[in-house]
């Protein structure tokens, strides 16, 4: 007897099938997955596999990602050279990191904000891929 039934990340499901439970491959070829069916013929459903919410360390590592991203299309490496040339003799550069800086703050300022108000439940959590939409955008000086 089938008790119940889920769908893991991997797409295999698993089941309680005679109070022991089992990994079935979703493979109609497999004695247990055949059983799993008539289950569902039965009306019954297996459950879908529904991600985790997204952690802290998922939504910094994202924003760090995303900030460093950033920072390339002008050509640096990452987010920490580009605040490097926040005193260049070179003034486009020194723009630059001076705009960059200012950005990147504003970036973590929200962040932080906004996920404190998650944590304390003020805001539904979004996606990681949501949440970088809502950041302030960089604008870039204009070329000397």
């Amino acid at each position: 007897m089938i008790e119940n039934a889920r769908y893991t990340e991997s797409g295999s499901i698993i089941a309680v099938i005679d109070g022991v439970q089992m990994t079935v491959p979703d493979d109609m070829g497999n004695r247990h997955r055949q059983m799993l069916a008539e289950w569902e013929a039965q009306g019954n459903t297996i459950e879908p596999y529904v991600p985790p919410p997204p952690t802290l360390e998922d939504y910094e590592r994202a924003i760090q990602s995303h900030i460093d991203a950033t920072a390339r299309e002008r050509k640096y490496e990452d987010g920490k050279s580009c605040a490097t040339y926040v005193n260049s003799t070179n003034p486009q550069w020194a723009a630059e990191a001076a705009a960059f800086v200012a950005w990147r703050d504003a970036v973590w300022a929200y962040a932080f904000t906004e996920l404190d108000k998650v944590q304390q439940e003020l805001r539904a959590q979004p996606t990681v891929e949501a949440f970088l939409l809502e950041l302030p955008v960089m604008q870039w000086p204009e070329p000397d």
